[in-house]
């Protein structure tokens, strides 16, 4: 996701890589991968990152999952390379960047820029998260508020940027491979009904919808989110090429 790292996938690692070859990269300029001092961070950009990840680890084809702006990425690799993508899941996606989603972005850099990171930090909590569940996990949040105080969002402000443009509608009913939508209805940076639209535009997508939930499902629901993605991967599998298979990325 925009301005986050792999850490956000912590509570589902164990269960998944007990059955899959697992891959978490950082994206550029996020967490631990450093950029070039060119990069623009559009999704043309990113995408060959990711290509020339599944290369380098000699996969030729992976489940693609991503959440928020990396679901929106796995979208696009997804259209754009089939060949390498055997199935894709987007949590907190959408089809395309709308103006509830656009204002929230531009928000956010307005809050930093004017009101300073404290207020930068309580704004995303405020935004990302549901509020029972930040109310029960108050160490996480005071946490957030420390790592916003040193994280640089110059990579971050960019990508949201290039996502202000983001549409695939007219292209997404073209997408053959399985997918997964899950999606949350308390979502406040993507609103649920996005899910519906990619449930109704994507043949043969399922949907996952969890309630009391805000946009950081992995974080929130690691359970949930874990079941969600082991059911779809094994049924997926069972359906291309039969059991007993080489367990895929």
């Amino acid at each position: 996701m925009v301005g986050g790292s792999h850490t956000v996938w912590n509570g589902l690692f164990p269960a998944l890589a007990k059955e899959f070859h697992v891959l978490a990269p950082d994206l550029r300029g996020h967490g631990r991968t450093a950029a070039p001092a060119d990069s623009v961070y559009s999704f043309d950009e990113l995408e060959g990152d990711l290509l020339r990840l599944l290369d380098a680890k000699q996969v030729d084809s992976a489940y693609v999952v991503g959440l928020s702006g990396g679901a929106l990425l796995a979208l696009r690799l997804t259209l754009d390379h089939p060949e390498r993508v055997r199935g894709l899941v987007m949590i907190s996606g959408a089809a395309y960047t709308d103006n509830h989603t656009r204002s929230i972005s531009q928000r956010w850099t307005q809050t930093l820029a004017k009101e300073g990171r404290d207020a930068f930090g309580l704004r995303l909590l405020k935004d990302l998260y549901y509020p029972d569940w930040i109310e029960a996990h108050m160490d996480f949040a005071d946490q957030v508020r420390e790592n916003v105080e040193h994280q640089d969002f110059g990579p971050a402000e960019k990508w949201a940027a290039a996502m202000e443009k983001f549409d695939e509608r007219a292209r997404i009913g073209s997408i053959g491979r399985p997918t997964l939508i899950v999606q949350a209805m308390d979502d406040q940076v993507v609103d649920a009904s996005h899910g519906r639209i990619l449930r109704q535009s994507i043949p043969d997508s399922q949907i996952r919808i969890l309630p009391n939930t805000g946009h950081m499902i992995p974080l929130e629901r690691p359970g949930e989110t874990t079941e969600a993605l082991l059911g779809f991967v094994r049924a997926a599998e069972q359906k291309r090429s039969g059991t007993g298979t080489t367990p895929p990325s």
